[in-house]
């Protein structure tokens, strides 16, 4: 193939958000590593400080700092920076430790539901049948990969509040990928990146400095410090780079397709890193998730960055 032609499929902002959606999908892997040593807001404050020096010094170098914020945009910053970030992460990494993993699969596979239904009711987008097509597709991909153990003969076994806390990062998730589309043109997405980081940061400090205070950061492997640096460059910044360039030209109803890669990409490196077992529902379910993703590439062509307003999405 051609540079030129790699580079064009490259450029696909369906091939950058299904880039930046598995990338996403590694950070659960990632964690289940981590949290073995690393307590919760320690591992989120570590992660989210160095994004945010990353992001802030390229904004500076490209963009000469920060626009000026109204205080609507801020205000929708914080929202995704609270609800987003923080209490994505709080909820996720907390609430596995109070239900099953089956259960938290489950739960976290409603994602592509979750995102249509925002992208619905707060953005009024008309589905088309392509879009519908796909979400159906995507959403029933994640449910076979997490789904089957339980009707194979599992039991549910995780708390009410395991539960809940999962489907509160669902929910904070679909916000983290829809809210963005609210902020005003003015705020590049870089800006909006660094912003949220920054934000998110500073949120987690006070308790990252408790927890590392009754911790030996020091005595931490060099393997631990590589899996939090990458956290850092690859989740929280080149991620959500591809991300944000993805969004500004997809419809956010198409994005909830992609959104199914996460658990995909999961399960996958499970398996590669860690060493899990996959079985032929696994792969039915990711026959699925493609198919559903092919759905939508079908639809007309992506939006231009034109449109009426630009997707910036921040982790």
């Amino acid at each position: 193939m051609r540079v030129s032609s790699l580079w064009k499929a490259v450029a696909s902002p369906y091939i950058q958000l299904a880039i930046a959606m598995c990338m996403i999908g590694s950070f659960i892997v990632v964690n289940k590593v981590l949290s073995a040593s690393v307590p919760v807001f320690v591992a989120s404050g570590i992660r989210l400080t160095i994004g945010a020096v990353i992001l802030n010094g390229l904004l500076w170098y490209w963009e000469r700092g920060y626009p000026k914020l109204s205080r609507r945009d801020f205000l929708i910053v914080f929202t995704q920076s609270f609800v987003g970030v923080f209490l994505f992460s709080i909820c996720l990494l907390y609430g596995v430790k109070h239900t099953s993993a089956v259960e938290s699969g489950i739960i976290t596979s409603t994602t592509p539901a979750a995102i249509g239904i925002i992208s619905l009711l707060f953005f009024k987008e008309r589905f088309n049948r392509y879009q519908i097509t796909g979400i159906a597709l995507a959403l029933a991909g994640a449910l076979v990969i997490n789904v089957y153990g339980v009707l194979s003969g599992s039991q549910w076994g995780g708390s009410l509040l395991g539960n809940l806390l999962i489907f509160g990062a669902v929910i904070g998730e679909a916000i983290f990928m829809t809210f963005s589309k609210l902020l005003s043109a003015n705020i590049s997405p870089l800006a909006s990146a660094a912003l949220t980081s920054s934000i998110s940061s500073v949120l987690f400090l006070p308790v990252a400095i408790y927890q590392a205070a009754h911790m030996e950061l020091a005595n931490l492997s060099a393997g631990t410090w590589g899996l939090l640096l990458y956290t850092g460059v690859v989740i929280t910044v080149l991620a959500i780079l591809l991300l944000n360039r993805a969004m500004s030209q997809i419809a956010t109803g198409s994005s909830a397709v992609f959104s199914a890669l996460m658990p995909v990409s999961a399960v996958v490196l499970s398996y590669a890193v860690l060493g899990e077992s996959i079985y032929w529902y696994h792969g039915v379910g990711i026959v699925l998730v493609l198919a559903g993703i092919f759905s939508i590439s079908r639809q007309s062509k992506p939006r231009a960055a034109a449109d009426s307003q630009q997707s910036r999405i921040s982790m």
